[in-house]
């Protein structure tokens, strides 16, 4: 089935203590699209600048990715976004930023794109969030993310986001901070509360919590990893892999919710391997299978 989704195209510097990994490409937009092309069609919706070096039609040659979404405009600059991790790698600390093209209107939605199935809105303010949704039909099965900044400065926004939308994917110190509870379960029910239907929380190297308005749980943990290069991206990765077998089984049920989870911790796994795009370069739907085959066996009891 169809899944759209928009979000934010980089060009990233990234520091990690394997290097340092200098104007490469990034942003939500990209890893989604890369992890959700091993198993649906993907409609990328996402704008840059005329500074930006890269040739799309290269990056996802092989892929089922449609780019007729992606704007070029040739007035502004491409979002760029400098950052590095140290020790755990856990988390990334921001040394530069400029939001640049990501500060002006949204990207339009192609009218060929509007009736898509499957819907996810990459961490960007709410407000254009919402504008972006409002280009769906209706009947879409939506699934956002968000972070700290937008919790804290446009709270109402992302409120009404909230009653909006089917799916919220969000790590686990955003949904304390969104729920202001430190427990991760009672943080899941505050948030199914505020209107979706599910919330998938993520925990880094200790896996995931997903819970539904039903009260069905499933706890998974990561694939264990035994190189991590780069994060950056993972979580976009991992949403990627989720939705995008999701479209594939054309299904929401909590049962494929669950398969979903998994086939997106392991495409996850691949992206913190190296940097940028390339841990996703080379794997195959065979790699990913045997991946989740070895997951399953890691995990029953």
């Amino acid at each position: 089935m169809s899944l759209l989704v928009t979000g934010s195209i980089g060009i990233d510097t990234v520091r990690t203590p394997f290097g340092v990994s200098k104007d490469c490409l990034g942003g939500s937009a990209v890893y989604f699209s890369m992890a959700a092309s091993f198993f649906a069609p993907v409609r990328l919706v996402g704008v840059v600048g005329s500074d930006c070096p890269f040739d799309f039609s290269q990056v996802f040659q092989g892929r089922e990715v449609d780019l007729q979404g992606l704007q070029k405009r040739p007035e502004s600059k491409t979002f760029r976004w400098k950052g590095s991790y140290q020790d755990k790698m856990d988390e990334a600390v921001t040394e530069g930023l400029e939001l640049n093209v990501l500060s002006e209107s949204p990207p339009e939605v192609p009218p060929q794109y509007r009736d898509s199935e499957f819907l996810f809105l990459a961490n960007t303010a709410p407000s254009l969030q919402m504008q972006l949704l409002e280009q769906v039909e209706s009947s879409a099965f939506v699934a956002a993310d968000t972070m700290n900044c937008w919790i804290a400065n446009e709270r109402d926004g992302l409120t009404a986001l909230l009653g909006k939308i089917d799916m919220l994917i969000i790590n686990e110190n955003e949904a304390r901070m969104l729920a202001g509870d430190s427990n991760l379960v009672t943080s899941a029910k505050g948030i199914i509360e505020m209107g979706p239907s599910i919330v998938v929380i993520k925990k880094g190297e200790s896996g995931s919590i997903v819970l539904n308005k039903q009260g069905d749980m499933f706890i998974l943990p990561a694939y264990p990893a035994s190189v991590v290069k780069d994060p950056t991206g993972a979580g976009d990765s991992f949403a990627g892999g989720l939705l995008g077998y999701l479209a594939k089984s054309g299904r929401s049920d909590f049962g494929s919710v669950k398969k979903a989870v998994v086939y997106g911790t392991v495409v996850a796994s691949y992206t913190i391997s190296d940097f940028s795009l390339n841990g996703l370069g080379d794997i195959t739907m065979d790699g990913i299978e045997r991946k989740v085959e070895e997951l399953r066996k890691m995990t029953e009891f």
